[in-house]
C-alpha cells in the first residue's frame, strides 16, 4: 500500500469518527428538543434548516443541484428511508426512553445492513472478518451499557420498537445511497433533506400546529445544533463515506456512536455508564476496525 492509499484510508476513518461524534450527539439534542417541541415539528425544522445550509455551501463551492425529475425522485425515496421515517420515530421514542437507550437500540443499523447485503443485494462481500466485526461491535454495546440496562425494556416497548425500526430504515438507506455515485456528496445530502422537509412541514402544520407552541430556549438551541452539526455537516460526510467505505462500513459508525452518544448523555443529561464500559469500548473499536479497514494490498479507499 503506497502513501497515497494510506492517507486516503486515514482520512476516511477520521471522517467515520467525526460522523459518529456528530450523530452520537444527536440523541442528546433530540432529547432536549422534544422536551418542548413535538417530534414532527422538530424533525421538519431539522431537515429544512440543514437542507438550506447545505444549499448555501453548495453555491459557495460552485456545485449545481441536479434538476431532473428522476434524480429528485431518488432524493425523495432516500429522504423517506434516511430522515422522514427514522428521525420522526426516534424523536417520538425519545419522549419515552433515555437518550442513552435510544443510542443503543438504534445501533443495530449495521446488523440489518449486513443481513440485507448478505441475503438480498449481495453488492458487498460477506467476509468472516465483517461477521466478526458485527459480533464484536454488538458485544461491546452490551458491555458498555450493561445487560441490566435492558431490565425495564418492557415499560416503553412501543417506543423502543420504533427506534429499532428506525435502524432498519437506516440500513436500507445506506444500501440505496450507493445509487448516488457520480454526484458530489453534497447533492444527495441537500436534496434528500429538502425532499424530507417538503413532506414533514405540511404534516407538522396539520398535526402539531407549531404556531401554538412556546418552545424553551434550550430546545431551540438543541434544534439549531441538531440541524447544523448533526445533520448538515453529518450528511455531507455520510454520503461521501457511502461511496468510499461502502454501506456496511459506513453504518459501522453506529458502534462508535454508542460510547460517544452515551458519554454525551452522561455529561449533559446525567445518565450513567456501566462499569464494563472500557472493555466494551475496546470491543467496539475492534469491531469498527474489522468492518472498515481494508484487508490486504488489494483493498483501497476510493477517492470520490
Amino acid at each position: 500500500m503506497d502513501n497515497r492509499q494510506e492517507t486516503n484510508i486515514a482520512v476516511e476513518l477520521a471522517l467515520l469518527v467525526a460522523l459518529a461524534t456528530l450523530w452520537g450527539g444527536s440523541y442528546t439534542f433530540i432529547k432536549l428538543g422534544v422536551a418542548t417541541i413535538p417530534p414532527i415539528t422538530l424533525i421538519a425544522a431539522r431537515t429544512a434548516i440543514a437542507g438550506l445550509l447545505l444549499l448555501i455551501v453548495m453555491r459557495a463551492r460552485g456545485i449545481k443541484m441536479p434538476m431532473d425529475a428522476a434524480t429528485w425522485q431518488r432524493f425523495a425515496f432516500q429522504a423517506v428511508l434516511n430522515s422522514v421515517i427514522p428521525w420522526t420515530l426516534i424523536a417520538w421514542g425519545e419522549r419515552h426512553v433515555d437518550a442513552a437507550l435510544a443510542t443503543i437500540l438504534n445501533s443495530a443499523g449495521p446488523i440489518f445492513t449486513f443481513l440485507l447485503t448478505a441475503v438480498v443485494t449481495r453488492h458487498e462481500a460477506t467476509t468472516p472478518r465483517k461477521l466478526f466485526g458485527v459480533v464484536a461491535g454488538m458485544a461491546g454495546i452490551l458491555l458498555i451499557v450493561g445487560v441490566d440496562a435492558f431490565h425495564d425494556i418492557g415499560s416503553g416497548l412501543v417506543a423502543e420498537a420504533a427506534i429499532v425500526a428506525a435502524a432498519i430504515c437506516y440500513a436500507c438507506a445506506a444500501i440505496f445511497g450507493r445509487s448516488f455515485k457520480g454526484l458530489d456528496p453534497m447533492a444527495p445530502a441537500a436534496g434528500s433533506l429538502l425532499a424530507g422537509a417538503a413532506v414533514l412541514i405540511p404534516a407538522s402544520l396539520l398535526l402539531e400546529r407549531p404556531w401554538t407552541l412556546s418552545p424553551s430556549l434550550g430546545s431551540v438551541l438543541a434544534l439549531l445544533a441538531l440541524a447544523t452539526f448533526s445533520t448538515a455537516a453529518a450528511f455531507a460526510i455520510y454520503f461521501r463515506l457511502i461511496q468510499t467505505l461502502g454501506s456496511v462500513g459506513t453504518t459501522a459508525q453506529a458502534y462508535l456512536r454508542v460510547p460517544i452518544g452515551v458519554a454525551i448523555s452522561v455529561a449533559f443529561l446525567g445518565e450513567s455508564l456501566s462499569r464494563t464500559a472500557w472493555i466494551g469500548l475496546a470491543c467496539v473499536v475492534l469491531g469498527v476496525a474489522a468492518m472498515t479497514i481494508p484487508a490486504g494490498r488489494r483493498a483501497s479507499v476510493k477517492t470520490p
